[in-house]
């Protein structure tokens, strides 16, 4: 027999060969341009960002087909959590220009590498948000996580980056081994890798209720449940979140939630959904306790990192509860929670950026104390992304949570709704905490060392670049406008919400057919 290589689709394809060749151009860029010359590889990045985002818009009525013999399935839904990914690297490649570990020690990475390792996370997440093969998923996976590990351990001059990367390798690595085992499992019982395979041979014959399958189902929930920082395995979240440096925390917290929340809905969608029975009250159970515990957890936090690390456990809870519903209104609550989150999420941590260059207080609520009358260029984002995440009425997280809700009773799940309205009443304690640290408490006095940095300089803990910031105040239009649009967006779409619920609506329609 003579090998027959499978049908190339590289119109299909193109999003994923744009990002391949800008990482090659940045890492080609990082060499021959000077260290401390991040301009040449910055245009480079975002130029490559804008031609993968450009060619998935161009795909956007091309879809839906299957590319490389079915490995990728290049539908809405792939498409639109690869547009989030993508928009999240863009809005922090700008919040990587004033991050002084870059170029302070020898050796250290500088901006090429960094964005390189950026655009290789980015690569990874767009394969895995189209991947419908269990080798596909486990490939892509890894390609998504092995640059964050490095760049949450990048700024070698602090000891909690280094601790985080660590803990994020660690505890990730143990996340993989267990989704593997899962799908090896899977793979054993069905004898596919195939998603619409597994489906046919679970429901064929009759594996739905079989030790192997429901074995591999628990381990690859497990995993993914590692990797989207569901309680009871979030514990790395937090700590991760506070010591990597905060730009790649934002993009963490965002573009990895978008990739491997739209490969969990795959996976049970489409592949497990014959066994849909079984693993259904399971989730819920996860998704009820991530909601209290992300919750709970944030209530006792003065970092600003760890508070969002916490409501993020708690809002990968609420989007959970979509996956539960397992109906194509859920996966449309999905798609929409996603894109309203990288929106809050993105502006609150661009703000927190900001003041823990123009204070000694680091990510510590302190530094936001006062702004609201000195800085109102940063509260009015700030508070918008505090009452959005919240899920207050006039703003996309409340459209959001009202979706989800929509789709939890529509699946005869109505109390992970009332979970839902329980975990947003227990939020307002510690986002209104923040609202009132803004508006309400004076701006504490500058010490010593901020006095100092206020005469040239910024202090070391908040990772200051002497060369970059010689004001004491940030004014770079490229941070502060993208993070005006996001809060604005983040109204608009909760007073209009029609062109991102037709968005959503026509992204999640991409499991119709599997979902019958």
């Amino acid at each position: 027999m003579s090998f027959q290589a499978p049908h190339i689709d590289y119109a299909g394809l193109s999003p994923v060969i744009a990002l391949t060749a800008g990482i090659v151009l940045v890492l080609g860029a990082a060499v021959v341009t000077s260290r401390r010359e991040r301009a040449a590889v910055s245009v480079l990045t975002l130029g490559t960002l804008a031609a993968a985002a450009g060619l998935s818009i161009w795909q956007w009525n091309e879809a839906p087909k299957d590319l490389v013999a079915g490995a990728l399935r290049l539908d809405s839904l792939g498409l639109a959590a690869s547009l989030i990914a993508i928009a999240s690297a863009a809005f922090c490649v700008p919040l990587l220009w004033r991050e002084g570990f870059l170029e302070r020690r020898a050796g250290a990475a500088g901006h090429g590498e960094i964005q390189a390792l950026l655009l290789a996370s980015v690569l990874g997440m767009t394969m895995l948000a189209e991947a419908q093969n269990l080798i596909t998923l486990f490939i892509s996976l890894e390609l998504l996580s092995v640059p964050l590990y490095v760049l949450c351990g990048a700024a070698l001059n602090r000891s909690r980056s280094l601790e985080s990367g660590l803990k994020y390798l660690i505890v990730g690595s143990l996340g993989a081994a267990t989704l593997l085992y899962g799908l090896a499992f899977i793979y054993g019982g069905t004898g596919a890798t195939d998603f619409g395979a597994i489906a046919s041979a679970i429901a064929g014959r009759g594996l739905g209720d079989d030790a192997l399958i429901l074995v591999g189902i628990g381990l690859a929930a497990t995993g993914l449940a590692f990797k989207t920082s569901i309680a009871p395995f979030h514990q790395w979240t937090p700590d991760v979140y506070e010591g990597a440096p905060t730009p790649v925390t934002a993009f963490m917290a965002v573009a990895t939630k978008a990739a491997a929340f739209a490969v969990f809905a795959r996976l049970f969608l489409v592949a497990l959904a014959p066994a849909v029975d079984n693993w259904q009250p399971a989730l819920a159970a996860l998704a009820a306790v991530s909601i209290a515990v992300g919750n709970i957890g944030a209530l006792g936090q003065s970092s600003l990192k760890r508070l969002l690390g916490y409501s993020g456990v708690a809002q990968a809870g609420y989007m959970l509860v979509a996956i539960v519903a397992a109906s194509a209104a859920g996966v449309n609550a999905l798609v929409f929670y996603l894109a309203a989150y990288a929106l809050m999420n993105l502006a609150a941590f661009a703000v927190v950026v900001v003041r823990e260059r123009e204070t000694e207080f680091g990510d510590d609520i302190r530094a936001v104390e006062g702004i609201g009358r000195d800085r109102p260029e940063l509260a009015w984002p700030l508070t918008i992304s505090m009452l959005a995440l919240a899920g207050l009425p006039g703003t996309a997280g409340f459209i959001g949570k009202l979706y989800l809700i929509e789709a939890a009773a529509g699946a005869d799940y109505t109390w992970l709704g009332v979970m839902i309205a329980v975990g947003t009443m227990i939020s307002l304690a510690y986002y209104l905490r923040v609202v009132a640290a803004v508006w309400m408490r004076p701006a504490p006095a500058p010490t010593l060392a901020e006095h100092g940095a206020r005469e040239g300089g910024l202090p070391a803990m908040a990772g200051g670049a002497p060369e970059a910031d010689r004001v004491p105040r940030v004014r770079c239009l490229a941070i502060l406008a993208p993070t005006a649009l996001a809060a604005a967006a983040t109204v608009l779409f909760g007073v209009v919400p029609a062109p991102l619920v037709d968005w959503a609506t026509h992204a999640g329609s991409a499991l119709l057919g599997p979902l019958g």
